[in-house]
């Protein structure tokens, strides 16, 4: 007997999430691969380093300026408080990791519900816009991500339904499966950015919290996992409510 997946239903949102992340995962293995996706690496790279700028925001600090390097990978300078405590430093380097993770949560709760589609693609490229203005301050980020922010807004405005909801989940997937990229990083006590050598964001929690480095990346990863984790679920179990019908039958 032949399967039928009913359209909307909670196997097709399944299926279509399964479809962007194997995307993911092989995109580099593709002819051009690493070429189409390139300018997604310098928007991981973004949310990464938001994270870090935005968390020093949020606990009262100035974010200063973000860097994105051609290799994809970048920094985020900000002024903190001398009196900025420990936990507060600590939480500062955590934003960088979980912050993709986040955007990839929200992004992939978005893709099951087509009133948001839009939305979403506009308040992304606000933001990518808004960045540039206040605080990119390097070619690469200064020449990519507007031009991410342009194929948002033509997603939004001319892309089919079927195609803005495959982009989403596309980006929530990759912002979501980044810490894989970057998981030398998060093992690492210190990594070597723009010539320089500096802590990884791990070895600064360690700095700070003193626990090693590899248990804030363990714990980074575990609350990764629980985000995202928790994202599908409410996006999958979204899709199978029955839907009503208007007018009745």
């Amino acid at each position: 007997m032949r399967s039928i997946v009913t359209p909307g239903s909670q196997a097709e949102q399944a299926g279509r999430l399964f479809l962007a992340a194997i995307l993911v995962v092989f995109l580099p293995q593709l002819p051009l691969g690493n070429y189409i996706g390139y300018p997604f690496v310098i928007l991981t790279t973004w949310f990464h380093e938001m994270g870090h700028g935005l968390t020093a925001m949020l606990l009262g600090n100035s974010f200063e300026q973000l860097v994105i390097l051609p290799g994809g990978s970048g920094f985020a300078l900000s002024s903190i408080d001398v009196e900025a405590s420990r936990v507060e430093r600590a939480a500062i380097a955590a934003g960088g990791p979980i912050a993709p993770s986040l955007v990839g949560a929200m992004l992939i709760l978005t893709s099951a519900k087509p009133r948001l589609w839009q939305a979403a693609f506009y308040t992304l490229a606000a933001v990518l816009v808004g960045s540039v203005l206040v605080w990119v301050r390097s070619w690469t980020g200064i020449l990519v991500l507007p031009a991410m922010a342009l194929m948002f807004v033509y997603v939004a405005r001319a892309a089919t339904p079927a195609i803005q909801r495959f982009i989403l989940q596309f980006v929530g997937i990759l912002a979501a499966m980044s810490m894989f990229h970057d998981w030398d990083y998060l093992f690492s006590q210190s990594a070597v950015i723009n010539g320089q050598t500096m802590l990884s964001d791990t070895g600064a929690m360690e700095a700070q919290l003193g626990l090693p480095y590899w248990f804030w990346a363990g714990a980074i990863i575990l609350v990764s996992f629980a985000i995202v984790g928790m994202a599908l679920k409410i996006a999958l179990k979204a899709n199978a409510r029955p839907k009503s019908v208007w007018p009745p039958r």
